[in-house]
């Protein structure tokens, strides 16, 4: 077994945040892009599990580690701690299913989109989470998902 695959397979089951941080950081000193990705997902979804307010449900657990990543990119490019502090009071309001309908059906991509986008992570993006559980949402919504993600040509 490799050196790579035997760390992978630790920050699998790694649930400290600081550890992961730490094979973040020296994994992009190094260059090592899969050990990054593992650790930063990993991170997310040690994270997401604090916010889940329905542990039962993948849709929600899904929405949350999207949350939690575009938190954790605007945090770490703005160096401070930054919570979409709009987008959680409307999951509150309205919950996760109408919050991310309403995001896929916006006219223009988000802000979120495109900064997961431009970080590799559009698998995290609502759209992304809407096509995964086409059965909660109506065709409408599936299409607007499918044509954002769609790849421009």
């Amino acid at each position: 077994m490799s050196k790579n695959r035997k760390l992978l397979d630790i920050i699998a089951t790694c649930d400290d945040e600081k550890k992961l941080q730490n094979w973040i950081s020296n994994a992009n000193r190094e260059g090592a892009e899969e050990i990054e990705d593992a650790a930063r997902r990993r991170r997310i979804e040690v994270r997401a599990a604090k916010d889940i307010d329905d542990p039962n449900d993948p849709v929600v657990q899904d929405f949350w580690k999207s949350i939690t990543a575009l938190e954790n990119e605007l945090s770490e490019e703005r160096r401070k701690t930054i919570r979409l502090s709009r987008t959680r009071q409307k999951i509150a309001r309205v919950g996760v299913e109408k919050t991310l309908a309403d995001l896929a059906l916006q006219a223009q991509p988000s802000d979120g989109y495109r900064l997961l986008k431009a970080t590799g992570m559009l698998d995290l993006s609502a759209e992304a989470v809407v096509l995964r559980y086409p059965k909660r949402f109506t065709q409408k919504v599936l299409v607007a998902a499918r044509l954002r993600l769609k790849p421009e040509e």
